[in-house]
């Protein structure tokens, strides 16, 4: 291809966009490995678009032998579309003078998980896999996690957790072994030989005693995993984990393939490789790396790794100058970008200290710097507040103040670090005729209309979801005193064990201190309910019946009312999920209690059931015959991690956008607001998950990303506790990195709420 563009300046000319030197040094590198580590705000798109164009520009490579690989289809219609529009204003294609029979080529811009598809379609042959192998959707990959769940044959004494979350279990840890290329076979082995020695040590606290018994589990747990991959391969299906682990395995096994993917694309991009796995890496640098001298671009900022705990690890952004090094053995060029065009420089200057101690851990990150002129703009106000609603009503008057004054609802954002408050906040800027939109599964999840209709669910499939019976019994509808609900609890204690003495028998709580406890005695508040339909509802004797408990009237026949509807709920459960969903609101009055709240506020919660709905028909039509089990099974995963299991993103509309921090990273707005910045909460203490604790969590040793983590010493108290001081330290370098991202959203103002 002869070249149209022969130097830089030419580049910004045709463009129109004044690239710092930087970004120039990046785009005009020549076609070699190298890692750039892009600051927030930096431009990272710009330039990969820019790159596209120079090196096709300037004959080095043609558009088709362009790959670029990023996370979502929206960021890869993005990027594919600033290269497209890019080449056009430049002049390199031509739009006007395109042959229908024979169109230009272009850049292949796909998402890591759709590349490693087609890898699969291609050449998933040589490794044995069928061509006709089909991609689990969600629903479907909850569903025969369940379906693999009910007909194993157990027993399994160990997995003691409810139902719904055996079944989110199962699928985080088949995840998780296939992001690190970790076989059952291998875990098991590693989780048997962990009992062996846990058997001669002296577990002197808690923590210690609760290794065995969690890698008890995890044994069990992975036998599972074995089935249901078996029940995977026997139906020809694969899922996103089983998409990526056997393309490394193909990446790293057979060296033709990375030949051919080297000869059809010269250049290849890799956006936010930063949020890369191991398994990615493997593969990638299986076909790309190892010492080819490819030209590998990856982009990314380990200050912005903020998905560690699914899977992602920093140090593929770290390592790569050795992972894709030189033919000669040099390792890779590293650049960095360093201006930040979005943010003044007051609101860099807090970012930056932030991550002070970020840019001592990892090499090649410069602090922040503003656009020529930026220097002072920008403002940050924070608020010293005595309560949480204080809190909360400061930052729905701030944000309606801005909007009454000319601010656009849809320049305006709500971080938070999780989706607890979504509900208040919501609420106050309703109440202040502020349009508001709630962001992602997660955060509906705790708006009380959905989290209401969740409850009913949890308790018709599982008689053991004690927590959720409360929330009905207690909420608006029902209005269950304390007393009552108490009442209850020792009716259901007296249901699993007839003979029980009262509570107040020292002997009985000694002998109870000591005895074992069948774990199939699980105290069901459902169960108690239900011994109320064994009285007409008219009853009003307060004597107790036969366990002599003084229940008041009304909550008699309240507690008879519910366990009638439940009952009659209960056996439609069979029945498609769509169907289930419209009975439990038809049935329970919530759409009739929606329809009852204040006008403004009720047309957002019918809007917030609508939504949720349509994710559950999404759900439900993706997979053959959904059940209501494997619903609550993708619900408990959304709630677990409130960072999001879904990709949603937020809509177009003019709207205040309430979202976790974990949502924002790779979008801005002129304001956001923060709320909870108090130790405890933003930066929060709860951890990630320890393997130590969780069956369903692979232990650091076995992991591709180890080296990383803290790991344990010595089986006793003194190793424990420094296991958990080091996975405390690794929390808030966590919690940096997502502080970093957070303030670094605004363009102009960021609003900070604590209480002191």
């Amino acid at each position: 291809m002869p070249p149209r563009i022969t130097d830089p300046e030419q580049l910004k000319e045709l463009l129109g966009i004044p690239f710092t030197p930087e970004q120039t040094a990046c785009i005009t590198a020549p076609p070699a490995p190298q890692v750039i580590v892009a600051g927030a705000g930096s431009g990272k798109t710009t330039v990969m678009a820019a790159r596209v164009v120079w090196l096709v520009g300037t004959g080095q490579v043609a558009p088709e032998q362009v790959l670029g690989l990023t996370f979502t289809n929206k960021a890869a219609g993005e990027l594919a579309e600033r290269v497209r529009q890019a080449l056009i204003k430049a002049g390199v294609t031509d739009p006007e003078a395109v042959d229908p029979d024979n169109p230009p080529g272009e850049p292949v811009i796909s998402t890591y998980h759709a590349f490693a598809g087609r890898l699969l379609t291609d050449h998933g042959l040589r490794i044995g896999l069928e061509p006709s192998s089909r991609l689990l959707a969600d629903a479907t990959r909850f569903q025969l996690a369940a379906r693999v769940l009910r007909e194993a044959p157990g027993p399994y004494p160990a997995l003691t957790r409810s139902f719904p979350d055996l079944v989110s279990d199962l699928l985080a840890l088949d995840s998780e072994l296939a992001e690190h290329l970790v076989s059952p076979e291998r875990l098991r082995a590693y989780d048997t030989e962990l009992l062996r020695t846990l058997d001669g040590a002296k577990l002197s606290n808690a923590d210690l005693r609760k290794v065995p018994d969690t890698a008890a589990a995890r044994l069990e747990l992975a036998e599972l995993v074995g089935r249901y991959r078996a029940a995977k391969r026997s139906r020809d299906l694969l899922d996103f984990g089983d998409q990526i682990a056997l393309s490394a395995t193909l990446a790293r096994t057979r060296a033709e393939v990375g030949e051919i993917l080297r000869d059809e694309f010269r250049v290849v991009l890799l956006d936010e490789y930063q949020d890369t796995s191991v398994a990615q890496r493997i593969l990638l640098s299986g076909l790309f790396g190892g010492g080819t001298g490819h030209p590998v671009t990856a982009v990314g900022d380990p200050c912005q790794a903020i998905y560690g705990w699914r899977g992602a690890s920093v140090a593929n952004l770290d390592d790569f100058p050795e992972h894709f090094a030189y033919a000669d053995g040099r390792p890779a060029t590293r650049h960095a970008l360093s201006e930040n065009r979005r943010s003044g420089g007051r609101l860099l200057d807090l970012a930056n200290g932030l991550a002070e101690p970020l840019r001592a851990m990892h090499a090649g990150v410069e602090a922040l710097r503003p656009a020529p002129g930026a220097e002072r703009d920008g403002v940050v106000r924070c608020a010293l507040l005595r309560t949480h609603a204080e809190e909360i009503d400061w930052l729905a008057d701030s944000i309606a103040h801005l909007v009454r004054t000319g601010k656009a609802p849809g320049e305006i954002a709500v971080l938070c670090r999780t989706a607890t408050d979504f509900a208040e906040i919501q609420g106050a800027l309703v109440a202040r005729d502020v349009p508001v939109e709630v962001v992602g599964l997660s955060g509906l999840l705790h708006l009380p209309e959905v989290a209401d209709l969740v409850a009913v669910c949890e308790v018709l499939q599982d008689p053991g979801a004690n927590a959720s019976l409360v929330r009905l019994l207690t909420g608006p509808r029902w209005r269950i005193g304390a007393r009552d609900l108490a009442l209850l609890g020792r009716r259901a204690r007296l249901l699993v064990r007839p003979g029980h003495t009262a509570p107040d028998d020292p002997d009985r709580r000694l002998a109870e201190a000591v005895e074992g406890v069948d774990p199939a005695e699980v105290i069901s508040l459902a169960d108690a309910l239900d011994t109320f339909l064994e009285t007409p509802l008219n009853q009003h004797d307060v004597s107790g019946g036969d366990d002599g408990l003084p229940f008041s009237a009304d909550a008699r026949v309240r507690f008879a009312r519910l366990a009638a509807e439940l009952r009659e709920l209960r056996r439609s459960l069979s029945d498609p999920l769509m169907d289930v969903l419209h009975r439990v609101l038809a049935v329970t009055g919530l759409e009739v209690e929606l329809s009852a709240s204040p006008g403004a506020l009720a047309a957002r919660r019918r809007e917030t059931l609508s939504n949720f709905l349509d994710v559950a028909a999404s759900f439900a039509a993706n997979g053959n015959g959904a059940t209501l089990l494997a619903f609550l099974g993708f619900l408990r995963t959304a709630a677990q991690y409130e960072k999001g299991l879904d990709n949603a993103l937020p809509g177009g509309e003019n709207t205040v956008k309430v979202l976790t921090a974990h949502k924002s990273k790779g979008l801005e707005w002129d304001v956001v607001a923060v709320p909870g910045l108090v130790n405890g909460v933003f930066p929060s203490t709860q951890g990630r998950e320890k393997w130590t604790a969780q069956a369903k969590v692979v232990p650091h040793e076995l992991r591709g990303d180890a080296a990383t983590l803290p790991d344990i010493d010595a089986w006793d108290a003194k190793g424990m506790k420094a296991f958990h001081e080091a996975m405390k330290d690794h929390q808030r370098t966590e919690e940096l990195r997502l502080g970093y991202v957070t303030f670094t959203r605004p363009r102009s103002l960021l609003l900070g709420a604590l209480v002191v």
